[in-house]
């Protein structure tokens, strides 16, 4: 998209809260069987650890749904393609909720993945599409804000009625939320048309495009990086002492990244190349305090603190950054997106689990910070393609100029 759709000067909060309660929403239910599993085993009459399958189908069907999908509804009006996605969530948790067997909860598990995939490879393009370019970035920034909401108080939350009520009732109270959800989205959000035959994009040139692949190189190695840490965070941690505290360490980390989220809004439109290497500069040196103080509760805590601030905002500044660079191919761009973040969090617990079995935990904190310098390294040097600098307006606006 080179041209804004609405010039008012502010942010329509309505709409943009609803696509972050869209967010909410995805990593809610991705995450909730994590707490949850013990008591998902005993219902469904299999382990724990083949309870924890449903989320990595859910993976699966995000990474194997999101670009075809994506693609195949770009001729669709907008709003029709967010509320498809939003019903299959309330489908397919509804299933979840009911369901008789595993096969049929991980079947329906897949499919709540498939709508997750389609839903993120819509949230940042719709978020960007509602305002003029001088705001997508602060636009952006409140639609992500469901992100660290759900992780810092959606998941203990789910967790909690789940352990008071059956697992069945938290996805089934996924479906009521999704249903004041679908009333919101109907009431506050705008309709936009889909791209005409000849103007749709296909995924090679989007992927050729200056700039798409050194961002989607800093998402594979930043959430890479982040995902070791965060899979693995009890193990992680109990050098320290903190093997217990996990709920505290998490609580730390969620409202240090909406402390981040909130930063990076006022950030991201003039400052997004600094925001990105400083976010980037961070998290390695807090990597770094992780291993040389691994036993230190203190240095723990401080640790995840930092380490939430700078994550809080890496959604809103990658997508924006890669939106930018993909221009009028930005949807199949952030589709691609959600393909890598999903591979991320897939090969962050591949990887944890290596190392830990090999290695131990001691060597999670050097791995983290290789990967984080590779991912640096990167960024530093797309300083024309991909994380340019210089306010985001004049870019914009030079780009719109040459259509």
């Amino acid at each position: 998209m080179t041209r804004h759709e609405h010039d008012t000067g502010k942010l329509p909060m309505g709409a943009l809260l609803a696509l972050a309660m869209t967010g909410f929403t995805c990593i809610v239910t991705e995450t909730l069987p994590a707490g949850l599993l013990p008591a998902m085993g005993e219902g469904l009459q299999v382990s724990p650890s083949l309870a924890g399958q449903s989320v990595t189908v859910y993976a699966l069907g995000s990474m194997l749904a999101a670009i075809p999908l994506t693609i195949a509804t770009q001729g669709w009006r907008r709003r029709n393609v967010l509320l498809l996605a939003i019903f299959g969530f309330l489908l397919f948790n509804s299933i979840t909720a009911w369901s008789p067997s595993y096969t049929v909860m991980l079947i329906a598990r897949f499919f709540a993945g498939v709508s997750a995939g389609l839903a993120w490879s819509l949230v940042a393009g719709y978020a960007r599409r509602m305002v003029e370019p001088a705001l997508q970035g602060r636009a952006l920034a409140v639609a992500m804000v469901g992100t660290p909401i759900a992780l810092s108080v959606g998941v203990p939350l789910g967790t909690w009625l789940g352990n008071l009520l059956g697992w069945r009732a938290a996805f089934a109270s996924m479906s009521g939320l999704t249903l004041i959800l679908i009333i919101w989205v109907l009431l506050r959000v705008p309709d936009y048309p889909g791209q005409a035959a000849s103007e749709r994009i296909r995924l090679r040139p989007v992927l050729l495009t200056p700039g798409v692949r050194p961002v989607l190189a800093v998402v594979v190695t930043w959430m890479l990086a982040h995902n070791l840490l965060y899979t693995y965070v009890s193990p992680f941690v109990t050098p320290a002492g903190l093997g217990d505290r996990v709920d505290a360490v998490l609580l730390v980390f969620g409202l240090a990244a909406l402390l981040g989220i909130a930063m990076t809004g006022r950030l991201v439109d003039r400052h997004l190349r600094s925001a990105v290497l400083l976010s980037l500069v961070a998290f390695a040196f807090t990597t770094l305090l992780f291993g040389l103080f691994a036993h230190s509760a203190a240095v723990a805590y401080v640790g995840v603190f930092v380490w939430g601030i700078s994550f809080g905002g890496a959604a809103t500044l990658l997508q924006t950054a890669l939106a930018d660079s993909a221009g009028d191919g930005a949807d199949v761009a952030l589709s691609l997106n959600v393909v890598v973040w999903n591979g991320a969090i897939a090969g962050g617990g591949v990887l944890g689990g290596i190392l830990l079995d090999q290695l131990g935990v001691g060597a999670f904190a050097w791995a983290a910070l290789v990967l984080i310098l590779v991912s640096l390294g990167i960024a530093a040097a797309a300083r024309e393609h991909g994380f340019p600098g210089g306010h985001r307006q004049a870019r914009t606006e030079a780009q719109a100029a040459t259509v």
